[in-house]
């Protein structure tokens, strides 16, 4: 049984609310909450949260399993850069970015998160990550092949590029708001 990890006190929100000057954004392989976990840590924080792959489906208007069939992935990839270095831009967008699982291995928009953001990776076990995209049937880079397999060897090609976020926090198969509870912990200790 895992202890839950409970969310700061209030004086210690504010203080982070204060600390933080850029948007935060999550990165780590599909299925391990980035969206779900990403709405929470914006409501905690008072910020706008922002989903990058829904962004770039509404400026290509299409789907992002559309774009794959349509264009490929180089196509979606470059797009996808371009979406994130808008909400990226100047300021930044007062806001928590949900970024789809492939942003952070490419090499520029990597940079970009890296520079102009808060990189947190939020990572999780294959078993849960499995569980939770076997919901999901519109996921591109599954399609005609084993799902376990597939995650598996992702996430050890990604990890490297992953590991690259300057706080990495666990989701496990608990409550979400316990992965909230561990990325407010990490920024407390990392701003």
């Amino acid at each position: 049984m895992t202890i839950a990890t409970p969310l700061p006190d209030e004086a210690t929100i504010r203080s982070l609310r204060r600390r933080i000057t850029r948007p935060i954004v999550l990165v780590g392989m599909m299925g391990v909450g980035k969206s779900t976990v990403g709405r929470k840590l914006a409501s905690t924080l008072g910020r706008n949260f922002v989903d990058a792959d829904d962004e770039i489906a509404e400026a290509a208007n299409m789907s992002i399993p559309e774009i794959f069939d349509q264009f490929g992935e180089d196509y979606f990839r470059d797009g996808e850069r371009r979406v994130i270095a808008r909400l990226l831009e100047g300021d930044g967008c007062n806001c928590v970015i949900a970024t789809g699982g492939g942003a952070f291995v490419q090499d520029d928009t990597r940079q970009l998160i890296l520079e102009r953001g808060i990189a947190v990776w939020l990572d999780s076990d294959v078993d849960t990550l499995v569980e939770r995209v076997s919901r999901n049937d519109k996921r591109p880079l599954l399609r005609g092949g084993d799902t376990r397999e597939i995650v598996t060897r992702m996430k050890a090609e990604r990890e490297p590029a992953y590991a690259q976020a300057p706080i990495h926090v666990q989701s496990d198969t608990g409550p979400h708001i316990e992965a909230v509870a561990r990325i407010l912990e990490e920024l407390d200790k990392w701003l």
